[in-house]
């Protein structure tokens, strides 16, 4: 078993669970998720098997959009409705148009503080460890990017909203940052992921029909095979020789190419190379590769099977 699964994961759940879940459903040890959802979240969840957890550095870094619902007069400990609170309850709210000025204000590449209850590491511990010990985690602020923030429908308290962003931001601090900015406070009530780069919620199967299929051994409905990953890679295709050679590690020569399409692609940052998927002449993702364009030669960096 080699592939993707898309999962709706319901509340109530950790990703941790759902990977637990799996692993005994379908019986497989090779197994892993894509991006962490809080158990108060809904949606998309990627969950990799066998091969695939090879690609997690590429899928994990990939955009998340999401949708939800804020309310602001007061903040709590774990910045979503399941924290204590902080303080008072606040009945200032802000005007709608102060309010999507403020909403507006966090697009671009921002600085942000990942929750005092999260799983970022101190010293080799989880910070929620240490807040639940009733510590103050010293967390360092983390660039991430905003692409877009919507406020969809204002309500006082509440705030309905979409938002596009970077890996490794943290949709509970968005809220706890507006509730501070707008000076009343909030807190993160509801939480749905919308999309994972390609991947979209028309996709994502629920663990009910999962363990459906499962047990109908449908499981072309269930696993999207390897060749489904990254389709916003560059790819080229290998003739036998060129094929055989990569599955060996060895660098592949532009004369061993059948052919190729070069989408457009954008490094996740400046600093890394440009990846390409390699396939075999049949159709098979061998693994990915970078260009050297000192010698004109594709080196494999992930090799996932051979035939």
């Amino acid at each position: 078993m080699d592939g993707l699964i898309i999962v709706d994961k319901p509340a109530g759940l950790t990703s941790h669970d759902v990977v637990l879940y799996l692993r005994t459903l379908l019986k497989i040890r090779k197994i892993g998720h894509a991006g962490t959802l809080d158990p108060l979240a809904t949606g998309v969840l990627l969950i990799t098997l066998g091969q695939a957890t090879r690609l997690f550095p590429f899928l994990s870094k990939m955009n998340k959009t999401y949708s939800g619902e804020i309310k602001l007069g007061m903040a709590t400990d774990t910045y979503d409705s399941g924290g204590k609170p902080q303080g008072e309850e606040s009945l200032a709210y802000p005007g709608e148009e102060e309010l999507r000025e403020a909403v507006k204000s966090f697009e671009g590449q921002i600085l942000q503080l990942p929750p005092p209850f999260s799983a970022k590491k101190i010293n080799g511990q989880p910070a929620f460890k240490l807040a639940r010990k009733g510590m103050t985690p010293h967390l360092k602020p983390v660039k991430v990017t905003i692409h877009r923030f919507l406020a969809l429908d204002y309500s006082p308290p509440y705030l309905k909203f979409e938002v596009e962003c970077s890996s490794g931001t943290y949709i509970r601090t968005l809220a706890h940052d507006l509730g501070q900015k707008v000076g009343c406070g909030a807190h993160l009530v509801q939480l749905r992921r919308l999309a994972v780069g390609w991947y979209t919620e028309e996709e994502a199967l629920s663990l009910e029909k999962i363990k459906d299929l499962v047990q109908k051994k449908e499981f072309s409905r269930i696993i999207r095979p390897l060749e489904y990953l990254l389709p916003e890679f560059p790819t080229i295709w290998l003739d036998e020789a060129g094929s055989k050679a990569f599955l060996f590690g060895s660098k592949v020569a532009l004369n061993q190419v059948l052919r190729a399409s070069l989408k457009p692609f954008s490094p996740f940052s400046p600093e890394e190379k440009q990846f390409f998927r390699i396939f075999s002449s049949e159709g098979y993702l061998l693994g990915l590769a970078v260009f050297e364009e000192e010698n004109k030669l594709f080196q494999p960096k992930i090799v996932l099977k051979s035939f």
